[in-house]
């Protein structure tokens, strides 16, 4: 490729919602192109690392016995209809109608699709396991679009699929997955962290998150400082802490008038936030939840939804409050609930005692507070959200602390979820009609991309590990009116190019200066650089991207260094 001829061009501008590095410096090297919010055109420098890191998940999952597919970007509702997601995944879902007035949407996900595929040809337990996966677009409509790539609405993404006759077999699905995205992700030469995860509105029981540690991720994770616990925030779990029976001191009721926050009944008592219960009330499936959690912490809305088994979970507003209990929000305590209202604690409320809390009366709190002695709850259950100082839950040895990430791919159990509603059976050993037992695994391609750039860059621009690099070297003539200069480079890069390099040269008449900037930002592993004085006598300099080292070296050893440095890391390498 000779860059006098080619298409995308390098800019010194910067878009003014280019919040991350990936952002700005994949527009600034011509890389991306945005059409709409959260829409863009990947241009060829870009186009060229997507397929890269396409051909090493085909290579991987191929390897593993994986078939390749390709499902319709565009979904009949009645599908979704099926597993209820038409309605509960909102307004993520891009929907619309055809002429006929059917109801259709831009697949987000395709585990109704791939259900569906399945079921049509699945008959005996002889076919299993089977595991597809495609590489396709997709679209969500997400509220508010943002870093790039990172938050796109329309985006490429790997999804693969796993049946199974059993749930051991499953397993071994899942693990197979979790191995290939390993191998994945090692040979895009990025450093991954694997994190506990939520599974969210896909479902299932287990998941787990492959986490590009950036210090832009949108992800909050916490890791263990001592064992190889790591989760996401969402899923992190809190250390279950002893019961500690201490001397119960006697209940008191005292008057806190209009002090209703626990920052503002803790001033006015001179009592630490961390002494305070607070109690709050959910709206869930159509009953009320009160919630019991220590003062200095948040409920995470995602654990207490899987402890209450609820489909539907939001904090009661001040109306239902007032209605329900006969106070205002910032006095309600769990002595004296109304029948009615099921009352959940966190397990850090057993290991307290003598805690303040709201009284059921308006400007009024109760001071000595236990558990046990004054009140018991219909459940215990970790509802809190984990912080960076707690102690492991898993070890219980280390604690944990706060990282970023950028998830770039997530593999799920997901049971019978799908099949069992879908009707996705086949006729067991005894000839019994069981669902099959399906796994789900995502990659976002574009994501890794960004992520990669994320991850790897400085000041000047890209780094690129060579397994990603758009291009691999790039020669740089400096005087194009140097005969002999010029045809040195036009020589290594003939040379180069047969030798099975992916080389560019820089032929365009512009100053040296400005051809070093745009080979820094658009990250070439390594520049060959051919200056007037270096090549009258016989050599060329050589500069790695990475590390920033240059070197001289003569004309007749450059094609075989640099290949052979190329070939050494074209498989992976991470960039230090």
């Amino acid at each position: 490729m000779r860059l006098a001829r080619v298409f995308s061009r390098t800019s010194k501008e910067i878009p003014k919602d280019a919040q991350i590095s990936s952002h700005r410096l994949m527009f600034r090297a011509g890389m991306i192109q945005q059409l709409s919010s959260g829409i863009y055109s990947y241009l060829p420098l870009a186009l060229r690392s997507i397929r890269k890191i396409e051909k090493i998940i085909r290579e991987e999952l191929d390897a593993r016995g994986y078939e390749e597919i390709l499902m319709p970007a565009v979904i009949p509702a009645n599908l979704w209809q099926e597993t209820d997601r038409w309605n509960l995944y909102g307004d993520l879902l891009l929907r619309f109608k055809d002429r006929k007035g059917n109801d259709y949407c831009m697949g987000p996900t395709h585990e109704e699709v791939i259900t569906d595929v399945v079921r049509r040809n699945l008959r005996s337990w002889k076919q299993l396991p089977i595991c597809l996966y495609q590489i396709q677009g997709k679209f969500r409509d997400e509220f508010r679009p943002r870093f790039g790539l990172m938050r796109g609405r329309e985006f490429i993404m790997k999804d693969a699929y796993s049946f199974d006759a059993d749930e051991k077999s499953a397993k071994v699905s899942y693990q197979r997955m979790y191995e290939a995205y390993t191998a994945i992700f090692s040979r895009c030469g990025v450093r991954i962290r694997v994190v506990d995860a939520n599974t969210g509105e896909i479902g299932g029981d287990l998941s787990h998150e492959f986490q590009v540690l950036a210090s832009s991720g949108e992800d909050i994770l916490l890791i263990c400082d001592y064992c190889e616990y790591a989760a996401n925030i969402e899923k992190a779990e809190t250390h279950k802490p002893s019961v500690v029976v201490e001397d119960f001191k006697p209940l008191e009721a005292v008057a806190t008038p209009g002090q209703k926050s626990i920052e503002e009944v803790s001033s006015f008592l001179g009592v630490p936030p961390k002494c305070f219960l607070k109690c709050l009330i959910y709206e869930t499936d159509n009953r009320l939840i009160a919630v019991l959690i220590p003062g200095d912490r948040k409920v995470n809305e995602i654990k207490l939804r899987t402890a209450v088994e609820a489909r539907e979970l939001r904090l009661a507003s001040n109306s239902i409050v007032e209605e329900s209990v006969g106070t205002q929000p910032g006095y309600v305590g769990p002595l004296g609930l109304p029948d009615g209202i099921q009352l959940l604690a966190d397990y850090s409320v057993q290991a307290g005692s003598n805690w303040v809390c709201g009284a059921n009366s308006d400007d009024k709190h109760n001071l000595n507070v236990n558990f046990g002695r004054d009140f018991e709850v219909d459940n215990l259950a970790d509802v809190t959200f984990a912080v960076a100082g707690d102690l492991c839950p898993k070890c219980r040895k280390g604690k944990l602390e706060e990282a970023r990430g950028v998830e770039v791919g997530q593999v799920f159990y997901l049971g019978d979820k799908y099949s069992k509603l879908m009707k996705c059976t086949f006729l067991d050993k005894n000839g019994d009609l069981q669902p099959a037992l399906m796994g789900c695994y995502g990659i976002g391609v574009g994501r890794t991309l960004a992520a990669t750039v994320e991850q790897s860059h400085d000041e000047f621009g890209i780094i690129w590990p060579v397994s990603l690099a758009p291009w691999e070297v790039v020669i740089l003539p400096l005087q194009l009116s140097n005969s002999f200069l010029l045809e040195t480079a036009e020589s290594m890069y003939k040379e180069l190019g047969e030798a099975g390099i992916e080389v560019v040269l820089d032929d365009r008449n512009e100053r040296a200066g400005f051809k070093f900037k745009d080979a820094d930002l658009i990250g070439y592993p390594i520049q060959v650089i051919l200056g007037p004085h270096s090549v009258s006598a016989g050599m060329a300099e050589i500069k790695f991207r990475a590390s920033g080292e240059r070197v001289e070296m003569v004309f007749n050893e450059v094609v075989d260094s640099v290949s052979a440095w190329i070939l050494d890391r074209r498989h992976g390498d991470f960039v230090r």
